[in-house]
C-alpha cells in the first residue's frame, strides 16, 4: 500500500531536522515511473538520460565546495557504466521531494553525511537504471539481456550492433524498476575511487557560477536587515518617515519583534537608509552579560552535581583515591563563528497561492517548512530553489532565519521578488555559534604509569537545547559526547580505560548556539588528546607509546595514529630546534590522526608541516579527500590559533575579519595526507580531520617549549604565526 505524505508544516520541520543522518532504502520505482511515463527521459528518480546521451544525475545533497556533488555523481556513473565526460547533474527541490513522497530522502548536508549517507541508494539508483537501459536494448534487439555488454554508455549486441543509452532511454523509462540490483565490488571501480575532474570547476573559474547572493529576478527589490544587537532584544519603535524619502527606498518593514528591514531598489540604497533609520531598542535582560559571567557559569559547571553521564565504566572515584599519582587540568574552548565567505541571504517571491525561495542552504527541507510557516501557505504551495553555497560550515544547516526574513518581506511586497542580504557585520553579530565549554580532567596513574581511571567533566552549552530541544533525551544532549562514546559508529573513544566517567553539566549562556564544522568533536579532541600528553609526561612515558598501550582494542584508531607517527619520523625524533606533536580521534564514522612539526622562536610559532591520516572506510575521489583534509586544517587552525567570539554588554564584539581573523595562505603549513581506507564501512571526510590539527600543534608546542596551553585561541597567549 502506498503511504502518501500528509504532514503539517511544523511536523515537516521536525522531520527534516531530525532525519539528516538517517540512511534508509528509498523506492526506486513507482514514484519515479509517474514522471517517466509522460515522455520524460527520466529513467528513475536518480538518473535522466537525454537524447544526446548526456547523463543527468539528480543529487539530493548540496555542494558547498566539499566535492559531494562530484562524489555522488561518480557513484551513480560507476554503477551505470556511464561515460564520465557526458555526466552532469541537477538538484531536485524539496517541494518536488515532498510531492513524490520523499523519493530522494533527506536533503540535509551536514555531519559529513553527503556521500556516506547517500551512497547506498544512489548506487542502487545507478544500478537499477543500468539494468533498465540494458533490458530496453535487449528488447529492441530481441535477445537475452545477458548477452549484452556496455562500456561508457554504449551497449554492444548481436553482430556488432551498438546502441547508446540516449537511444533507448524512453523505452527504459517505461519498464518496471528491478526490485533487487547487485552493486559493484569497490575493488572493480573505474570511475568511483578515481581522482576524476569535478563537475563544478569550470563555471567557478570563468565566473559563471551563480551563488545565492548573485540571484537576480525581473523587478526584484533588495533589502537590508538590522536585528537587535543583544539576543532577546526587541524594538520599542522606529521612525520610518525619517528615511522614506531617501533615494530608492520603497518600504520600511518590521520583520519581527527584534528586527527591521529597509526595502529599496538596490542593496546599497537599502543599507544606506537602514544606517540612517532611528531605532529605539529594548535590549532586555541579557544586556549586561559579558565574559566574566560566562567564566563564572562554566566554572560552576565544573564542580556541579547536576551532570548528564555520556560514558561510564568501573569506579572512577575509587581509582582516583587509590592512584599512585593524580593528574588534573582544566581546558577551555571559546565560541566560534562559521564566518562563511558568502554572508547570509535569501530571495523570495510570494503571491496569493505560491511561495518560491532561492537560497543557499544545507537543509532545504527546513527552509521549505519555514517558507510555508512564514507565508501562511501549505507546503504543496511552496518550493525552494537550492543554490550552491559560498560556504556553509553548519551555519546554513540551522536555523534558517535568513529565509524567514526574506519570505516575511516578500509577503509584505506580494507579487514582487525581494532579496534580503545581511552585511558581514550583521552576519557576524547574529550567528549560531560553536558552544563555549570548559573541561576538567582528572587522571589516575598507577605505580607503573598506567592510566587506571579518567574523569572528564564538560561544562557548557548544548546546541540541541538552543536549536532543536525536541531532540534532547530526557534533558541530555547526546551530541555533547561526540567522539567520546563507548560504542558508536559516529565517534567512539579510542582508548580502553578500566575506570571511566565522562559527563556534562549543561550551562546555557544567552547566545544562540549552532553547528560549526566538526561540532563538538573539536573541543573533545583538544581536551582529551592534550591531556593524554600531560598524563604521558607525568608517567614518564613517550606520548606515542603511552597511547598505544591503551589502544589494543581499537585497531582502526591505532592504525591511523601509527601511520602519522611513521610518516613524520616520530621514532627518529624531530630535527634540532623543532618538535613533534600527535593527536588521534574518531568522528562522523571516520578514524583520523595528525602529527605536527613546529618550532617556536620567542612568541612566534612556525608550523612546518602537518601529516594527516584518515580511514573513512571507502574513498570515492582521493583528490577531493585530500582537498578536504587541507581545507579542514586551515579551518581548524584558524580557530585554534587566531579566532574567537567574545561578548560584552550582551553584544558580540567581533564584527568582521579584522577582529575575527582566519589563517592566510602564507601562514598555512605544508600538509601531507595519507588515505588508508580499510573498507567495510563508510565514514565522512568533510569534518573529521578538523578535530586533530590544533591538538597536534599544541602538543608539539609543549614539547618545543615546555609551555602548556589549555585555553584557545593561542593568540590570547601572545603566540603569533
Amino acid at each position: 500500500m502506498t503511504q502518501h505524505l500528509t504532514i503539517s508544516r511544523r511536523g515537516f520541520l521536525a522531520m527534516a531536522a531530525a532525519s539528516g543522518g538517517l540512511a534508509i532504502g528509498f523506492p526506486l520505482g513507482a514514484a519515479a515511473q509517474s514522471a517517466a511515463g509522460s515522455g520524460s527521459p527520466e529513467v528513475n528518480a536518480w538518473v535522466v538520460i537525454q537524447p544526446d546521451d548526456t547523463v543527468v544525475v539528480r543529487v539530493a545533497r548540496i555542494e558547498m565546495g566539499q566535492g559531494t556533488l562530484a562524489g555522488l555523481a561518480q557513484l551513480v556513473a560507476e554503477e551505470l557504466d556511464a561515460d564520465w565526460e557526458k555526466v552532469t547533474w541537477e538538484y531536485p527541490t524539496p517541494g518536488q521531494n515532498a510531492a513524490r513522497e520523499r523519493i530522494w530522502g533527506a536533503m540535509g548536508t551536514y555531519g559529513s553525511q553527503g556521500v556516506r549517507g547517500s551512497q547506498t541508494y544512489m548506487r542502487q539508483g545507478g544500478a537499477a537504471a543500468r539494468a533498465m537501459l540494458m533490458q530496453a536494448a535487449a528488447n529492441r534487439w530481441g535477445v537475452d539481456v545477458g548477452t549484452l555488454t556496455v562500456s561508457k554508455g554504449v551497449k554492444s549486441g548481436p553482430g556488432g550492433a551498438t546502441l547508446t543509452y540516449g537511444q533507448v532511454a524512453d523505452e527504459a523509462a517505461k519498464l518496471d524498476v528491478p526490485a533487487d540490483v547487485a552493486l559493484k565490488d569497490p575493488s572493480t571501480w573505474t570511475i568511483a575511487g578515481q581522482p576524476v575532474k569535478r563537475l563544478d570547476t569550470a563555471d567557478k573559474l570563468d565566473g559563471s557560477r551563480i551563488y545565492s547572493i548573485d540571484v537576480t529576478l525581473e523587478g526584484m527589490l533588495n533589502a537590508a536587515v538590522k536585528q537587535a544587537p543583544v539576543m532577546g532584544g526587541v524594538i520599542r519603535s522606529f521612525d520610518a518617515d525619517a528615511v522614506a524619502g531617501m533615494p530608492g527606498v520603497v518600504k520600511v518593514v518590521q520583520v519581527n519583534e527584534g528586527a527591521v528591514a529597509v526595502v529599496a531598489d538596490t542593496f546599497w540604497r537599502a543599507q544606506t537608509a537602514l544606517n540612517a533609520l532611528p531605532i529605539d531598542w529594548d535590549l532586555g535582560e541579557n544586556a549586561s552579560f559579558g565574559m566574566a559571567d560566562l567564566e563564572a557559569m562554566l566554572d560552576d559547571g565544573l564542580t556541579a552535581e547536576d551532570a548528564f553521564v555520556g560514558n561510564q565504566s568501573g569506579d572512577v572515584e575509587t581509582a582516583l583515591a587509590e592512584a599512585a599519582q593524580v593528574v588534573e587540568a582544566d581546558y577551555h574552548y571559546p565560541w566560534q563563528h562559521q564566518a562563511t565567505m558568502e554572508p547570509m541571504n535569501a530571495t523570495a517571491l510570494v503571491t496569493d497561492d505560491r511561495c518560491t525561495v532561492w537560497v543557499a542552504t544545507q537543509n532545504a527541507e527546513i527552509d521549505l517548512a519555514v517558507a510555508a510557516e512564514t507565508s501562511g501557505l501549505e507546503i504543496s504551495q511552496c518550493d525552494v530553489n537550492r543554490i550552491n553555497l559560498g560556504g556553509g560550515f553548519g551555519r546554513r544547516a540551522a536555523p534558517p532565519d535568513y529565509t524567514a526574513i526574506a519570505v516575511r518581506l516578500a509577503v509584505e511586497m506580494k507579487g514582487t521578488p525581494v532579496k534580503a542580504i545581511w552585511t558581514r557585520e550583521e552576519d557576524q553579530l547574529h550567528g549560531a555559534y560553536h558552544p563555549a565549554t570548559k573541561a576538567r580532567l582528572r587522571g589516575a596513574l598507577d605505580a607503573e604509569g598506567n592510566l587506571t581511571g579518567l574523569h572528564l567533566r564538560i561544562s557548557g552549552q548544548s546546541i540541541l537545547a538552543g536549536l532543536l530541544p525536541f531532540m534532547l533525551q530526557d534533558g541530555m544532549d547526546p551530541f555533547v559526547f561526540q567522539g567520546l562514546q563507548a560504542d558508536s559508529t559516529e565517534g567512539a573513544l579510542g582508548y580502553t580505560v578500566p575506570n571511566l566517567l565522562i559527563d556534562h553539566a549543561m550551562r546555557n549562556p544567552p547566545i544562540r548556539p549552532g553547528f560549526w564544522r566538526g561540532v563538538n568533536n573539536n573541543q573533545k579532541a583538544f581536551y582529551l588528546e592534550c591531556f593524554i600528553d600531560e598524563l604521558a609526561e607525568a608517567a614518564g612515558r613517550d606520548p606515542l607509546e603511552f597511547r598505544r598501550a591503551m589502544m589494543a582494542d581499537h585497531p582502526r584508531h591505532l592504525a591511523v595514529l601509527d601511520k602519522v607517527a611513521d610518516a613524520i619520523g616520530w621514532e627518529a625524533g624531530a630535527p634540532e630546534g623543532r618538535a613533534f606533536g600527535l593527536c588521534q580521534h574518531m568522528g562522523y564514522g571516520s578514524y583520523v590522526a595528525a602529527a605536527a612539526e613546529v618550532s617556536v622562536n620567542g612568541d612566534t610559532l612556525t608550523i612546518h608541516r602537518i601529516v594527516a591520516a584518515t580511514d573513512p572506510g571507502h574513498v570515492v575521489n582521493p583528490q577531493q579527500v585530500e582537498a578536504q583534509i587541507e581545507g579542514s586544517f586551515a579551518y581548524g587552525l584558524s580557530a585554534g590559533l587566531l579566532s574567537q567570539v567574545t561578548m560584552e554588554g550582551g553584544r558580540v564584539q567581533e564584527e568582521n575579519f579584522d577582529t575575527y581573523p582566519i589563517v592566510s595562505m602564507w601562514e598555512m603549513p605544508a600538509v601531507e595526507s595519507h588515505l588508508v581506507p580499510s573498507g567495510e564501512f563508510w565514514g565522512g571526510v568533510g569534518e573529521p580531520t578538523i578535530f586533530v590539527a590544533t591538538p597536534a600543534v599544541v602538543n608539539a608546542i609543549y614539547r618545543a617549549t615546555g609551555r602548556r596551553l589549555r585555553d584557545l585561541p593561542l593568540a590570547k597567549h601572545g603566540i603569533a604565526i
